[in-house]
């Protein structure tokens, strides 16, 4: 085994001469039991072991197991994914996937769904490890090609493990010619206002070779947006608002963290769309060898941006919203009045979730008013993106 291998092992994926040995040890945990009967309340859970036994590589766990998972969860829980700009993908090549962040869990599944439709290759996926909360879950994740994000460190210790994180996605991509996924920014934007993280863009220059647009280049950085008409997370996102409003000093607790993770994965989320855009490399090509490395960041971050703000799908409940945030009648003639009034009845009931004791009429109107920018902001960027890129 060679040295990256030996450096990267810690957060990398199981490659191959693991994949049995972690799937015995994972399917012993109760709590996965516990989590597959969950999701899966019709499983036949000796079958299901007995199927998880047979895979041998990512490949078939992804197609055998995850592919018949995910369209299970897509027909309960969606009114359909479509896609868009597929065709930009060169199936020979291997990118870095950069998209927005909804879902904890779905937005980069939704998307590796896509490519096992298409026969194509599967990116590997960027997962924090304050989601790693039983050993299972760490099995599950990195069985499927997830490798690992390491948050919350001091100071020295976080370049440290952005410097590995970063030489094990430029390793991924020169070296194990597999595309990866990572989010533009580190957790979700709770307004949906998506945009991408500088510090994002210099982790990912850290490792490579050569000038910042060169380490840039190698990664074949590539914008997908991905759109859910419904967010299942918008009350909890609402929620979470408030209590930081309410004391700053609020954290979220792993218990909250699993049940977001639950929502998102079970709760409605009508109809998804998901866009690719196309490839920075010949942008980043375009750029003059004295470049100053922070101007390269800047312009990497507004490609990005453009990239995911054109190709969100706009829906009534977005119109609606834009139109009840901004006070105004500008998108009046894009819904019907049952829309909008469908839209007041999702939002009320959405509200009508939030736990929080003691909730003043004032503090709901403030979280009505928040939840409706929540859904306008993706219009709001892509009219600004229509402008500006």
């Amino acid at each position: 085994m060679n040295a990256p291998e030996l450096d990267h092992r810690e957060i990398a994926p199981y490659d191959e001469s693991q994949f049995v040995s972690r799937i015995e040890e994972m399917v012993k945990e109760p709590g996965f039991e516990h989590a597959v009967r969950w999701v899966l309340p019709d499983v036949d859970y000796t079958q299901f072991v007995a199927l998880l036994r047979s895979c041998r590589n990512k490949r078939e766990f992804q197609v055998q197991i995850m592919q018949n998972f995910l369209e299970r969860l897509e027909a309960h829980t969606t009114s359909g994914i479509t896609t868009s700009g597929m065709e930009n993908v060169n199936p020979e090549k291997s990118y870095t996937y950069i998209s927005n962040h909804r879902d904890i869990v779905l937005d980069a599944s939704f998307i590796n769904l896509s490519f096992l439709r298409k026969d194509m290759k599967t990116s590997e996926v960027a997962i924090g490890d304050n989601l790693l909360i039983y050993d299972w879950i760490t099995h599950l994740v990195k069985l499927n090609g997830s490798f690992i994000v390491k948050r919350n460190l001091p100071t020295r210790q976080a370049l440290e493990a952005a410097r590995q994180l970063s030489n094990y996605i430029h390793y991924a991509i020169s070296e194990k010619n597999e595309s990866i996924w990572i989010a533009q920014r580190q957790g979700r934007a709770k307004d949906s206002s998506d945009h991408t993280q500088e510090s994002v863009i210099k982790m990912l220059a850290l490792g490579g070779k050569g000038t910042v647009a060169d380490s840039l280049k190698e990664l074949n950085i590539f914008p997908v947006s991905i759109s859910y008409e419904f967010d299942p997370n918008d009350y909890l996102k609402a929620r979470e608002y408030l209590l930081k409003h309410r004391d700053p000093d609020f954290k979220k607790t792993q218990h909250d963290d699993l049940f977001s993770m639950e929502t998102g994965l079970l709760g409605y989320k009508g109809r998804v769309h998901i866009a690719f855009a196309s490839c920075l490399s010949s942008m980043l090509e375009t750029l003059p060898a004295d470049c100053d490395k922070q101007e390269v960041y800047h312009r990497v971050c507004h490609s990005i941006d453009c990239g995911i703000h054109g190709g969100y799908k706009i829906f009534p409940i977005n119109y609606v919203s834009y139109d009840r945030a901004f006070d105004s009648d500008m998108y009046a003639e894009r819904y019907t009045t049952e829309e909008a009034d469908k839209v007041t009845a999702y939002i009320e009931g959405q509200l009508d979730k939030i736990d929080v004791p003691d909730m003043t009429i004032q503090e709901r109107n403030f979280l009505r008013t928040y939840m409706y920018t929540m859904y306008a902001n993706p219009l709001r960027n892509k009219l600004i993106a229509a402008g500006y890129c």
